[in-house]
């Protein structure tokens, strides 16, 4: 079916395409920091779960005011492994994402994983690289002020936002407006349980981020005896 046809049936039925809201700024770099090197290069692909993950932080607006999220993706699969809300864009924010993402993670290794942020102070903290440290991750940071350099995660907030910020009731009985954090927190872990579930996404060849990884372990593990 053609895009001209397409257009011409959501006309008819009164459908609007949902539509993506210009970003603002939530990356300040520490000028004081030291940042790991870019072991990234914008080459997000990855050849097994675990191998690579990029991690940023988004907001989300609420009738009680700003509410910032974090999230932790897989880029293998494009699980959202880990993610957080706070009413603050602190350290805690994007430790407590990794955190949730080192717990989902608890059954498998993650030996040799990289994990792939941007230069915020966030990323470049002693209390977020301590926790990258001791779970045995090594940091992998871009430039200061391109988004290009954390491309997939700008990407994961874009399609956040669009189907669930930008055009909530679509989705969810919870979809928005928001009162305040708890609501919003709410609508995020049941988009995320449907996003990682049930989405199917074009570049896993229309399979969900589950498929996907449970169809590697079926590959790579031996069968049992």
């Amino acid at each position: 079916m053609g895009r001209d046809q397409v257009a011409r049936l959501m006309k008819r039925q009164g459908i609007c395409g949902a539509t993506r809201a210009k970003k603002r700024f939530t990356t300040h770099a520490d000028p004081g920091a030291v940042r790991a090197p870019d072991l990234v290069n914008r080459d997000f692909t990855a050849t097994r779960p675990d191998q690579l993950w990029v991690a940023d932080f988004t907001y989300c607006s609420t009738w009680s005011g700003i509410v910032y999220v974090a999230f932790v993706t897989d880029v293998f699969s494009r699980r959202i492994v880990g993610w957080k809300a706070a009413r603050s864009m602190t350290a805690a924010l994007v430790t407590d994402a990794l955190n949730m993402a080192a717990w989902t993670r608890r059954h498998t290794t993650i030996d040799d994983l990289i994990c792939h942020t941007d230069a915020g102070s966030q990323y470049t903290s002693i209390l977020y690289t301590d926790r990258l440290e001791e779970f045995g991750v090594a940091p992998s940071i871009g430039t200061v002020g391109d988004s290009y350099d954390n491309a997939m995660a700008e990407t994961m907030f874009g399609i956040f936002k669009t189907e669930l910020h930008r055009n909530p009731a679509a989705l969810a009985d919870n979809g928005g407006p928001w009162k305040g954090l708890d609501d919003l927190e709410i609508a995020t872990c049941a988009w995320i349980s449907w996003f990682n579930d049930e989405r199917i996404h074009g570049e896993l060849d229309d399979l969900t981020p589950a498929q996907v990884e449970a169809d590697y372990r079926q590959r790579t593990q031996p069968s049992a005896a």
